[in-house]
């Protein structure tokens, strides 16, 4: 598989505040901070070394 090839990655968790202050804290390419969508899921994304998008949901 080529570099960022694989389009996305996105896991549900009950407390998105704790991973994305240890993902950003630990220097993880910040893509959206999290924010409240109008659907009610809170997320946020980051981009893995390869160029991969990691989304992580909270509802």
């Amino acid at each position: 598989m080529s570099k960022g090839s694989f389009t996305a990655l996105t896991v549900a968790t009950d407390d998105l505040d704790g991973p994305f202050e240890s993902m950003s804290t630990a220097g993880a390419d910040v893509v959206q901070e999290p924010i409240d969508q109008d659907d009610g899921v809170r997320d946020c994304a980051f981009r893995d070394p390869a160029g991969n998008l990691l989304r992580i949901n909270q509802r």
